[in-house]
């Protein structure tokens, strides 16, 4: 059973940068044929997509983030981290890591962690 869970700060200050680390468990990373990403939910909204590392280390960005975004990976402790700069409240969401399979869908999600951009 694959376990996915996040982790790092709830609160960040605008234009700093949200540093948020996912653990996978019982699978790894560098699986041939996984995605490993980030979506998120503002409040009152829709899910949206940040990007992902592909288990080749390939990534992928949401147009509307690619200039802030980065998604790296530590295949030593089979993590992925997401970074994202110069945040503004329009930020504040809760995010989720999962794994993705072909055709767009994800099979695998964590909890989600709330983070607040606030001063």
């Amino acid at each position: 059973q694959v376990q996915l869970q996040e982790s790092g700060p709830g609160l960040v200050k605008p234009s700093q940068t949200l540093s948020l680390t996912c653990t996978v468990s019982g699978g790894s990373i560098t699986t041939n044929g996984y995605y490993w990403g980030w979506i998120r939910q503002p409040p009152g909204k829709g899910l949206e997509y940040i990007g992902f590392a592909a288990y080749s280390g390939n990534t992928n960005y949401s147009p509307s983030l690619k200039s802030r975004t980065s998604i790296s990976r530590d295949t030593s402790k089979n993590q992925f981290t997401l970074q994202l700069t110069s945040v503004t409240p329009e930020d504040t969401a809760v995010y989720y890591c999962v794994r993705g399979v072909d055709g767009g869908l994800y099979d695998y999600w964590g909890q989600g962690t709330q983070v607040t951009v606030s001063s």
